[in-house]
């Protein structure tokens, strides 16, 4: 996957949203999006969804640039999971098979216990056949996130999107999610939207934005060296006390 040039400036925006960033992110790679709030980040991960088209550059994949492939035949390459999962007013088992409505039950099952989701689902009043409610509020954060891995799974799609931001659950919630986002993880190419440094030290690449614009990129102990932006997040960190990057959703 190889961006060239790549700007986005969003209708009646006073700057760019991005500004000539060029990166390449092999495949089977783990590269980690670093930043502020309005750094680019998200921007930069939607265009690679095609939810929009850059207004400037280009973005390939496989040297083929992405307008020259059919929305569909993307859309089965790539998938994300987010904190914020869209939940239906349908039942469990719908959500979690929206987007792959051709799985077998047992595909469908054994996504369920590689989500590590099988245990909250049994305790639901009808099981996976309980309505969750509009934006699925009879579920908590995690359950709601386990349920986007759960729909990766039944995807299997080779590059993977993550926004893994886990701070608001308790331990126990976050370890079983951490357990599938690893499994989900393995041979894919992933690209993070980082939020912990547990996250951003096993990158293979970490691209700190600022401002649109890519100021470092590098491993963990690389950028930590230079003593430049990455530092600085690092740094502000440790005196807080904390893992979570400031201002990085």
């Amino acid at each position: 996957l190889r961006l060239d040039g790549v700007g986005m400036r969003y209708p009646a925006a006073g700057g760019d949203a991005l500004e000539g960033v060029t990166l390449e992110i092999a495949r089977g790679s783990t590269v980690a999006l670093v930043g502020a709030s309005g750094a680019g980040k998200t921007t930069l991960a939607r265009m690679i969804l095609r939810l929009f088209d850059p207004t400037e550059g280009r973005i390939t994949i496989d040297a083929v640039p992405l307008p020259e492939l059919a929305r569909e035949d993307w859309t089965r390459l790539v998938t994300v999971v987010a904190q914020d999962t869209f939940i239906f007013d349908d039942t469990l088992e719908a959500n979690v098979k929206y987007g792959a409505p051709g799985c077998t039950d047992e595909q469908y099952r054994r996504a369920l216990e590689r989500a590590r989701a099988r245990e909250f689902v049994a305790a639901m009043p009808e099981g996976d056949q309980t309505r969750l409610g509009e934006r699925g509020v009879r579920l908590s954060g995690g359950q709601r996130q386990r349920i986007a891995i759960a729909r990766a799974f039944l995807r299997d799609a080779p590059i993977l999107i993550l926004d893994e931001a886990t701070s608001a659950m308790d331990s126990e919630t976050e370890r079983l999610i951490q357990e599938a986002i690893s499994e989900l993880s393995r041979d894919r190419t992933l690209i993070v939207i980082a939020h912990r440094f547990s996250t951003i030290r096993g990158a293979s690449r970490i691209v700190v934005l600022d401002g649109g614009k890519i100021v470092e990129t590098g491993t963990h102990d690389e950028l930590f060296a230079r003593q430049g932006a990455y530092r600085r997040f690092h740094d502000l960190q440790a005196l807080r006390g904390q893992e979570r990057l400031p201002d990085a959703v």
